[in-house]
């Protein structure tokens, strides 16, 4: 069994289940914990990278599955990889694409071999297997490559949870088998089991078995609310290898990661700020605002006071609210930049409590101050 070495993880500080690290990638140093704002098709949505980069991002996400579509890995490939087509150069991780295949209902067929499914923009047929989803993310140039895994929907039956689980392990197995190992590049396998103790056991179990250079928590995010999410991590997060990354996988609200935070996770990757940003709602220091009210119609005040972001800096939350009024574009542009900002300066507020030893209490307040944005 060929062993994975070449994705570095130094672990700098930590307060009882909460890390502080520096994940080394071929394409730069990660700080942990991360969020990976996400770049789906090859773009953050209302986003130039130099805008991204300006948030503080050091790590984006892009998905296998819309850029086998368009504009096909191969093509990608022809550009020098997915770094040198969007003019990032920072580290990026593509999720396998499992998610999405799963989530086409009707489209879709699955086996044993992988899945067969017709494509949402064309109808055209495709079948993505884990030695294809591992030849795509290869030929995109990705960083950190995820095992192409089932996500059943929630809730389901605990025995199809399993049987969908146990498939998942055998194509990480294949899945490790197909990647190619590269320096500075790694692989992560993503546990499963919905929210049954005994099959995320027995998936963790399987996956540090095979060894991989991450972990990833998948199956969650779908629908079970944040209290049941808590308990999932209770007791997955500290079953994983302490001296990896832990990754999970679209999540998510502000208080839904301080409180993953606390429970050991390292990564993070969410639509949220971007969609968020595109939709008129603002993540501000002090809660959760909608731009579109009528009571920002005539104020002048900043959209954050404690923000440092173009949007509030330069710009009045009346000017917002009208942008958004007129449909103009600028808005969106602003609003997700924002958005992205305050998520990145979350996570370094994290980082540094951590280091200081009092992310309990960083927390704790936190948790306090933003207890509204659970009702999103």
């Amino acid at each position: 069994m060929k062993e994975l070495s070449m994705l570095k993880f130094n672990l700098k500080a930590s307060e009882n289940k909460a890390r502080r690290g520096d994940l080394h990638t071929a394409h730069g140093t990660v700080q942990t914990p991360a969020f990976m704002p996400v770049g789906t098709a090859g773009t953050v949505k209302a986003m130039t990278v130099e805008m991204v980069k300006s948030t503080g991002a050091e790590i984006i996400l892009g998905n296998t599955y819309h850029l086998m579509l368009r504009p096909g890995a191969e093509r990608v490939a022809k550009f020098g990889g997915l770094h040198k087509f969007m003019n990032w150069q920072g580290p990026i991780l593509t999720d396998s694409g499992g998610f999405q295949v799963m989530s086409l209902s009707g489209l879709r067929k699955i086996t044993e071999e992988g899945v067969t499914f017709q494509s949402h923009i064309d109808g055209a047929k495709y079948k993505l297997t884990p030695e294809r989803s591992m030849e795509i993310q290869y030929l995109l140039d990705s960083d950190i490559t995820m095992a192409f895994d089932e996500c059943v929907k929630f809730p389901s039956e605990k025995k199809v949870v399993q049987k969908s689980m146990e498939m998942s392990m055998r194509w990480a197995r294949r899945s490790k088998d197909a990647f190619i190992d590269r320096d500075g590049y790694g692989f992560f396998g993503i546990v499963q089991g919905g929210m049954h103790e005994d099959l995320r056991m027995q998936s963790i179990k399987a996956l540090t078995g095979i060894g991989f250079d991450g972990y990833a928590i998948g199956g969650l995010a779908v629908g079970e609310g944040q209290k049941m999410m808590f308990e999932v991590l209770d007791y997955t997060a500290c079953n994983l290898p302490a001296d990896k990354p832990r990754y999970l996988m679209g999540v998510g609200r502000p208080s839904d990661i301080v409180g993953s935070v606390l429970r050991g996770v390292d990564m993070f990757d969410c639509v949220m700020p971007s969609r968020s940003g595109r939709t008129a709602q603002a993540f501000t220091s002090t809660g959760v605002l909608n731009l579109r009210n009528a009571c920002h119609m005539d104020d002048l005040s900043p959209l954050d006071a404690d923000c440092s972001c173009p949007a509030c800096q330069n710009y009045s939350r009346g000017y917002l609210h009208h942008l958004f009024r007129a449909g103009e574009i600028l808005g969106a542009m602003l609003l997700t930049q924002h958005n992205i900002h305050f998520y990145q300066n979350l996570m370094k507020q994290i980082r540094t409590a951590i280091e200081e030893n009092r992310y309990q209490q960083f927390h704790d307040d936190f948790m306090n101050r933003y207890a509204h944005d659970r009702k999103m």
